[in-house]
């Protein structure tokens, strides 16, 4: 009987929340770095981040488009790319051992996109949109 109240407890207890990282804590995380990011265990893309908050995001297919990142008024971390002008905000999450995973804002959790790989590497985009 303790069991299955414990689980009960358990299951019905709310999840701690994520935290999120701020505009000047992601600036200092990612900038000058190129992130590698799966969703669902698969490859999903690679974003490079500029000391001056330019991006370049490429998709699994090799397609690049350039952008740029802005915390809004809400303290998400928005993009905007020369293909798409409105804006896509973010909320980035701290992980474990410094890793970071991200939720598109209004986006279910199994969507989730995980950081799995980083480095200092330009992306290898066809110009002109060269990761360099």
């Amino acid at each position: 009987m303790r069991l299955a109240l414990t689980l009960c407890l358990m299951l019905t207890t709310p999840a701690v929340a994520q935290e999120t990282f701020s505009g000047a804590e992601f600036d200092a995380r990612v900038s000058g770095k190129t992130l590698y990011f799966e969703r669902a265990g698969r490859a999903f893309g690679a974003e490079q981040y500029f000391p001056d908050k330019r991006v370049i995001w490429a998709f699994e297919d090799g397609q690049c488009q350039r952008g740029i990142w802005f915390e809004n008024a809400n303290s998400d971390i928005c993009f905007i790319y020369d293909e798409s002008p409105e804006p896509i905000c973010w909320d980035f999450f701290k992980q474990p051992g410094g890793g970071v995973s991200a939720r598109a804002k209004g986006a279910d959790p199994l969507n989730d996109l995980f950081a799995v790989h980083e480095d200092e590497a330009p992306l290898a985009c066809e110009a002109p949109d060269l990761g360099v």
